[in-house]
């Protein structure tokens, strides 16, 4: 994925909610689970550390992309982006793996 492709999914993410909240309890099986399904469903998912979290959240972030299968492509604060293209019928065509 290249600058341009990263630019434009988080302006597509900067309007979105967080469908993914990870608490004290941190990447535990029921997080990740729903982050899958939730990832599986709508290729490009914001995620958030919420802040009774003990948690870096770049790590944090860079753990459940490499758990997922999916491509880190912004951390800011508490946030963070993750995209992964369906391989099939994807609304992201124009994203080059």
């Amino acid at each position: 994925m290249n600058n341009k492709d990263k630019k434009q999914l988080k302006a597509l993410a900067s309007q979105m909610p967080s469908v993914i909240q990870i608490g004290k309890e941190g990447l535990s099986d029921a997080v990740i689970d729903s982050a899958r399904a939730a990832i599986t469903a709508r290729e490009l998912v914001k995620a958030h550390v919420l802040n009774n979290a003990d948690l870096d959240t770049a790590e944090t972030m860079e753990t459940l992309a490499g758990m997922l299968g999916a491509e880190l492509v912004q951390v800011i604060g508490h946030y963070g982006v993750l995209f992964k293209k369906k391989k099939d019928k994807s609304h992201y065509d124009y994203i080059k793996e």
